[in-house]
């Protein structure tokens, strides 16, 4: 790999992480609060 192939990648790098976290976080959160009211539903 050449030196500005590297550059790019590690620069791209906390790019995607952020854009995956803007991702998981909400979608996290929305499994969390899903499976908390859920279960009053089925409970007897």
């Amino acid at each position: 790999m050449s030196d500005q192939q590297q550059t790019t990648s590690s620069a791209l790098l906390p790019l995607s992480v952020l854009a995956w976290l803007w991702i998981l976080v909400p979608f996290g959160y929305g499994l969390w609060e899903l499976l908390t009211k859920v279960g009053p539903l089925f409970a007897r």
